[in-house]
């Protein structure tokens, strides 16, 4: 299916980066289009099972409070401590 561009200054950055990539305009747009559809994939709201963990995890943090628990030799111990 044909694409038309009938702004000059689209057609003007598919040259330059045709010319950066040493492909054709056609290569070129194929390329940026591919890498714009990477990238927003990447930037998609997280899944709600993920803002669940990520929520879970900001409660953790605040009931911590700024400085967190100490993991020294002592806390470790007592993990395995029988009681």
């Amino acid at each position: 299916m044909p694409l038309y561009v009938k702004d000059r200054e689209v057609g003007e950055l598919a040259d330059r980066l045709a010319a950066i990539k040493g492909v054709s305009k056609t290569e070129a747009v194929r390329v940026a289009l591919e890498n714009e559809i990477g990238r927003s994939a990447v930037e998609r709201p997280a899944s709600p099972r993920v803002e669940e963990i990520m929520r879970f995890v900001r409660e953790l943090r605040e009931k911590a409070g700024p400085g967190g628990t100490s993991a020294d030799k002592a806390w470790i111990d007592s993990l395995y401590e029988d009681d």
